[in-house]
């Protein structure tokens, strides 16, 4: 199953592999999607779906040095190249939109303001990767800080973050792009909205799980009005504890926000499963009550084999797979997999920044 067609609503894919959104730090002045990143999107264009780096909706929702932005006419002229790039190698691409909300430095901020989140937590630990030489992408060199404090968003701010990420949807619909996923997991704003121990606020925007689940909501509805909930995709990570992101109850809260994401009509729901090691496996009943509540198309992501994978979408949990880190070594992933060729190893140390080096010289088979 994992070679055959797949229809996104009106998007036909050529298989059901996803490469799913890894930041890889190499975007230049400006938050530009370079020319080289359009190389590199493109050598993966065989994969039935692409969704991009996280791309920050504004400079506030910035997190990491070098990551690419959608909220500038530069921004969308250099993700017209990568989009350009990959629909000519026959490839279908969305963009994963986010703000980091906490996971943020002062360097990195406007102004050097705070990161600003649902609450004023900070998540002891998380750390956020810096720029703190001033060397640029190309050098690689940078440093992992402990992010810092954030300030709580004042509600009559929240209006404005929203019509951001609407905005950056526009954006990327004009850039090229054939839809857009809301980064809703990894302990990123939507996240800290969502999760219980993330979000403390006595407002509208916290305390019940409804209220809890309202900025989601509001952004999902923003997005779906801009370019229509048919090119709208959310990623979420129920039952994960990653950037320090907790929820007290979180089966009861997430399927509840698959209950409202499904009533929204969204296209698809894409689960990041925890991919550490000795991680616990998400439970199969979890899995069945997804299926059963969410009725658009269901993405999983987490170390998958090719035959977790074909495992998956027999058992019906998932329409899609993502294949992560096997995708940044094997350009080529999707004929490896079909022909049980051998896979490359990625070069850790070339994950983030740096140049073409472990980024778009690995090799393809033949």
């Amino acid at each position: 199953m994992l070679f055959n067609q797949y229809a996104l609503n009106d998007l036909s894919l050529a298989n059901r592999i996803v490469m799913p959104p890894m930041t890889r730090s190499r975007a230049g002045d400006g938050d530009v999607a370079t020319d080289m990143m359009a190389d590199y999107y493109a050598q993966r264009a065989s994969a039935g779906l692409i969704i991009s780096e996280g791309t920050q909706i504004s400079p506030q929702g910035q997190g990491y040095a070098w990551t690419p932005g959608m909220y500038s006419e530069a921004q969308i002229a250099g993700w017209k190249k990568v989009t350009d790039a990959v629909h000519r190698a026959g490839g279908k691409i969305f963009a994963q939109l986010w703000h980091v909300g906490r996971v943020s430095h002062a360097a990195l901020q406007p102004n050097g303001a705070q990161p600003v989140s649902s609450s004023a937590i900070q998540a002891e630990g998380v750390k956020v990767f810096v720029d703190v030489e001033g060397r640029g992408p190309q050098s690689g060199v940078g440093a992992m800080l402990q992010h810092d404090m954030p300030r709580a968003l004042r509600t009559d701010e929240i209006p404005a973050i929203v019509n951001d990420y609407a905005q950056a949807a526009r954006n990327a619909i004009a850039a090229g792009f054939d839809g857009i996923e809301l980064h809703g997991a990894n302990g990123y704003l939507i996240n800290q909205f969502i999760d219980s121990q993330a979000n403390l606020r006595d407002d509208e925007y916290g305390g019940s799980l409804q209220n809890r689940l309202r900025f989601m909501k509001e952004v999902v509805a923003a997005v779906s009005e801009a370019i229509g909930k048919e090119r709208v995709g959310i990623r979420l990570a129920p039952l994960t504890t990653l950037m320090g992101s907790r929820d007290d109850t979180p089966e009861a809260t997430y399927l509840a926000a698959a209950s409202v994401l499904s009533e929204m009509g969204i296209a698809y729901i894409h689960i990041a499963e925890a991919d550490w090691e000795d991680a616990p496996v998400m439970p199969a009943a979890f899995k069945e009550a997804l299926r059963i509540i969410f009725h658009g198309t269901l993405i999983y992501s987490a170390k998958y084999t090719k035959a977790r994978a074909e495992e998956a979408l027999a058992k019906g949990w998932a329409d899609l797979i993502g294949f992560g880190r096997p995708f940044i070594a094997n350009p080529d992933l999707p004929y490896r997999l079909q022909h049980d060729l051998p896979l490359n190893a990625p070069v850790k140390e070339q994950f983030f920044g740096g140049g073409k080096a472990g980024y778009v010289d690995y090799p393809t088979v033949g």
